[in-house]
Order: structure tokens, then C-alpha cells, then sequence
């Protein structure tokens, strides 16, 4: 298991963690001021302060993804899903979400935002080209392979 250094901006921040043994995300948590709580109407979104940095090693990026149950519950999800952390950025971690649902959504200090999925990333140099190498969908685009199950 690889180590993923993260740095408290704040002493109320809370470490990214699995919630099970097999879980491929670990939960980033809302980090507030004392007392405060943010508010997201329906339909609006807010970028979320977690209160910690990190370093992903080279190679890798973070992943910010929604969490199930706030979607199923509450119609909340990441906004930019998923959302990338670069290896070299070193600012706040923070989550863009937003509300489909049809009240206000609460986000209070140490609510299970979103979760991060560390990646690895292969680095690849685009050159131009002639022509492609052909396939059997060749230029189809949306929807060209049919939708659900056709016979």
C-alpha cells in the first residue's frame, strides 16, 4: 500500500478514510468553522472546503466522485464528476456540489461529502497522423452502438 501524504489546513479536518475493507473511495469530509453550516438551494451549487492538502505521487491523479447516498437520498452530487487532483497541486481540497434536488441541501462540519478514488494516470505525448487505424464503429458517434438491449 502506497502512502498518501495530506496535510490538516485545519485542526478540525478530517483525514480522508475507507468506510470498508474493500472500498475503492475514501470519504473527504466537509471541514466548517465552528458552528457554521452552508446551504446549497435547489439547483445551485457550492464548492465545499475539506481542510486539507495533499500529495499525489507522480503518476497518479485524485479522483473526486460523488457519494451514492447523497444522490440517492438528495439528489447531491459532484458537479465537475469526476473532479481531478493533479500531482502537483498542493492547494485545498475542496468539492463542487450541487443540488438537483427540490429543497435546500445542509452541509454541516464533518459531513461525508465525496469520495476520492487515487488513479494512476499513464503520460502519453500526442504526435499527428496521417489517417487512424480503422474499426468497426469508425466515426459513430453517440448512440451508434444502439442503446440498452436491442435484438
Amino acid at each position: 500500500m502506497t502512502a498518501l501524504p495530506v496535510l490538516r489546513l485545519s485542526p478540525r479536518a478530517q483525514l480522508p478514510q475507507r468506510m470498508s475493507v474493500g472500498a475503492a473511495g475514501m470519504d473527504l469530509h466537509a471541514c466548517l468553522p465552528h458552528g457554521e453550516r452552508l446551504t446549497i438551494p435547489a439547483g445551485e451549487w457550492l464548492a465545499i472546503p475539506t481542510g486539507i492538502a495533499m500529495a499525489i505521487p507522480q503518476g497518479f491523479e485524485g479522483q473526486v466522485r460523488p457519494r451514492s447516498g447523497l444522490a440517492a437520498r438528495h439528489a447531491v452530487t459532484v458537479l465537475n464528476a469526476p473532479g481531478t487532483i493533479d500531482a502537483d497541486y498542493r492547494g485545498e481540497i475542496k468539492v463542487l456540489l450541487i443540488n438537483h434536488g427540490r429543497q435546500a441541501f445542509v452541509v454541516e462540519h464533518n459531513d461525508r461529502i465525496a469520495q476520492l478514488v487515487i488513479a494512476a494516470v499513464p503520460t502519453m505525448n500526442p504526435h499527428e497522423v496521417q489517417t487512424l487505424p480503422a474499426t468497426e464503429r469508425g466515426q459513430g458517434g453517440f448512440g451508434s452502438t444502439g442503446v440498452g438491449s436491442e435484438s
